[in-house]
């Protein structure tokens, strides 16, 4: 019989807020998507969202004209330099695209050093910078650091930039939580910290792009299979690697080496089978909606609604089912919750396979939002998880769910003041200043030791 007053210590009165923040957040989604037309959103300079990328740069000494064709997936930009030599363009697709540099428009006496073409790979909603070196302009043909602004979306500051940065904070709190809470819950039940959960989101996405690109599937079939598959991982490994490690007693530190060495081999299983460029799940353009400042893709849209679904029902399924009682009872307390009966070895399969499911939904949802996924998407995003997770409280889902919601959004919002991808490193700062002050996390308790 499950320990009611023991699962009743994880389920605080205060969750019924983040049940309502939920569900105002699902009734906003459904509602922006009501008859708003499609349109191709563009800045001036470029600016990544949802639906564009950038790539930049300046050129030192080159001064005004001088023309940059950025080409590939069929697309074709031509960006034209200011009088500071600095250029940018936008992109609409995801993939690898050729940066040329037209030297017949270079000033009389300035020549290009270095190659005229360069190649960069890029997704949407980032920016990336291409570098070219020239000689005998009005800066003598100093680089000065290359030439190149990595992300021209992290050095201005307006208001409408902010309202975008906070919808695409919330849109990857969103998704991050479908994955940090699978993982919350496996450190509850196991006390393992599973570095290849990761690899769970990178294998939903991978599959995604197999089933809707390769095979042609609908994309909502393709969800549900990528759902059914990566929830099969999830009870093989607990039945062929971990509950065998368990019952040889093997340490959690010994346990952790293993999952590093999973990720790792997972992680080069992909670049094996799909290569180490990135591979798009849909492969036309995606349509997009605004409103007011906000630049959202349909894809992006869906992607949230679906997400709080879920949310929703894993809320519910720990709150309101004997076997989610079970599972919250294990999480406090292993020992005490056998002790009471529950069956602690079929609970901990039951979280492996939920965890890895909501994970592998996670990847194509996140594959949809961005456009595109390769075989390091879930390594990038192993830090954020891991920061949800620690700053939400160790072992507690609904922790995780906030502490997602707080990581994307300061991430995101992170961009207008820092430059390109040192903005995940501020999950990290937020994350050490609210230890030194909560060092159990937001909903994680205090625990005497000794």
């Amino acid at each position: 019989m499950v320990n009611t007053a023991l699962a009743r210590r994880t389920s605080p009165k205060n969750l019924r807020v983040l049940f309502g923040v939920l569900m105002g957040l699902l009734v906003l989604t459904f509602t922006l998507g009501q008859g708003i037309s499609a349109h191709a959103a563009t800045s001036e300079p470029c600016v990544p969202d949802a639906a564009t990328a950038c790539f930049n740069g300046t050129i030192k000494g080159a001064g005004e004209g001088v023309e940059i064709t950025v080409s590939g997936n069929d697309q074709n930009v031509v960006a034209v330099t200011d009088k500071d030599g600095k250029w940018s363009a936008a992109v609409t697709v995801a993939g690898v695209y050729t940066i040329t540099l037209d030297e017949a428009t270079l000033p009389d006496g300035v020549t290009l050093e270095g190659a005229a073409s360069q190649e960069r790979d890029i997704t949407l909603g980032f920016a990336k910078g291409a570098i070219f070196k020239v000689s005998g302009g009005d800066n003598g043909g100093a680089d000065n650091g290359g030439g190149t602004n990595p992300d021209a979306a992290a050095t201005g500051f307006d208001w409408d930039r902010l309202a975008q940065q906070v919808v695409s904070g919330l849109r990857l709190g969103l998704l991050l939580a479908l994955a940090s809470i699978g993982l919350s819950l496996i450190y509850g039940t196991t006390g393992l910290s599973s570095f290849s959960h990761a690899e769970q989101v990178t294998l939903g996405g991978l599959l995604g792009y197999t089933f809707a690109n390769v095979l042609g599937l609908n994309i909502f079939l393709t969800v549900l299979i990528v759902v059914v598959l990566t929830g099969a991982t999830g009870y093989i490994q607990d039945a062929v690697i971990w509950k065998p490690l368990r019952k040889k007693g093997l340490s959690l530190t010994q346990m952790i080496i293993v999952t590093i060495g999973l990720a790792l081999a997972l992680q080069y299983t992909f670049q094996m089978f799909y290569g180490a460029s990135t591979v798009r799940i849909l492969m036309k353009n995606p349509d997009t909606f605004t409103i007011g400042p906000v630049t959202l893709t349909f894809e992006s849209l869906w992607a949230m609604g679906l997400s709080i679904v879920v949310l929703i029902l894993v809320g519910l399924f720990l709150l309101k089912t004997r076997t989610g009682r079970a599972t919250r009872a294990v999480s406090d307390n292993p020992a005490l919750a056998a002790a009471s009966g529950i069956d602690v070895d079929r609970i901990i399969r039951l979280v492996w396979v939920l965890a890895t499911a909501l994970a592998g939904l996670s990847g194509v949802m996140l594959g949809l939002v961005l456009n595109g996924i390769n075989w390091q998407t879930g390594m990038q995003l192993l830090l954020l998880m891991f920061a949800a997770v620690t700053l939400g409280g160790l072992g507690t889902a609904f922790g995780a769910l906030v502490g997602s919601l707080i990581i994307g959004m300061t991430v995101e919002l992170a961009n207008l003041v820092v430059p390109g991808d040192f903005k995940y490193a501020t999950a990290l700062v937020l994350l050490i200043i609210v230890l030194l002050v909560r060092p159990q996390g937001i909903f994680g308790r205090k625990e005497r030791i000794g």
